[in-house]
Parts: structure tokens; sequence; C-alpha cells
């Protein structure tokens, strides 16, 4: 049998996608389609990168 030590139940990891802007603005989004319209209103600048939380 599977052993339940600890008795605490399996942490979900929440990714967010952050767009970071080149003037330094930080906007986060729950999805990556979000971040990537986000840049693609922006003119397609920008970086997104995946924050565990």
């Amino acid at each position: 049998m599977a052993c339940n030590c600890g008795g605490g139940r399996a942490r979900r990891r929440a990714e967010v996608h952050r767009l970071i802007l080149p003037n330094g603005t930080v906007r986060d989004y729950a999805t990556r389609q979000e971040a990537l319209a986000a840049r693609n209103r922006m003119g397609g600048n920008g970086r997104i990168v995946v924050v565990n939380r």
C-alpha cells in the first residue's frame, strides 16, 4: 500500500505568465495566450517569462 505519511495534500503549482516591457513595466497574465495578445498590442515588444507562485 502507498504511504500517505505527513497527511498533507499535494500542492498545485500556480503559473503566471509575466510580460516585461522594454520600459520596465511588468504585467501578469493567467495564460500565455493573454500575454502574447498583450505583447502584440504593444507592438510586439517585450519578453514573456513563466513565474511560479
